[in-house]
């Protein structure tokens, strides 16, 4: 763990924690769920944190291991049991003011995975390969995982310009998904 007068971590975490705080509420769509996935993500950092530091790119591994705890997170709820005991209530926060009521119902809709492809494509703006590299899947998967995401989406959306169609080559709003 870094020491007290490691400033290093500190100013890390001051930087990049409302990045990953959004990359975290966008996977899991929960603020709770978020919160503790990023304090997970930045203990995982700060136990690697002079290695990570030398090797130049803190974000990336603090970002990596975010996509990879939440994958974590979702393999460990598939295998929770239901109980007679009723959940607690959760309380439902409104989204964020920049996200359009109908994606924040649509995103819900997608599974996890798909979730995961759609909010590393626009929300960091990674290539098919970066997001199968943070999935931990071959490009083909992390490529159906992005399109059949965004076929829901598109099936949610009112107005059907909203979310692009890809081209024939592959390519979203100009973009290779």
């Amino acid at each position: 763990m870094p020491t007290e007068g490691d400033s290093g971590f500190e100013e890390f975490v001051v930087i990049e924690l409302p990045r990953l705080l959004g990359l975290a509420r966008a996977l899991t769509s929960n603020p709770h769920d978020a919160w503790d996935l990023t304090q997970d993500a930045l203990a995982k950092v700060s136990l690697r944190w002079h290695t990570i530091d030398r090797e130049g790119n803190p974000g990336a591994y603090a970002r990596t291991a975010l996509v990879r705890l939440n994958i974590d997170r979702m393999r460990r709820r598939r295998r929770e049991w239901l109980t007679s005991e009723p959940p607690e209530l959760v309380h439902e926060d409104e989204s964020p003011a920049a996200v359009e009521p109908w994606l924040a119902a649509a995103m819900a809709l997608l599974t996890p995975r798909q979730r995961t492809a759609v909010v590393l494509r626009f929300t960091e703006d990674m290539d098919l390969a970066g997001i199968a590299r943070m999935m931990t899947c071959s490009v083909g998967t992390a490529k159906s995982h992005l399109s059949r995401g965004l076929a829901e989406l598109r099936r949610q959306a009112p107005n059907e310009s909203i979310v692009a169609e890809p081209s024939e080559g592959g390519e979203v709003d100009g973009r290779r998904p």
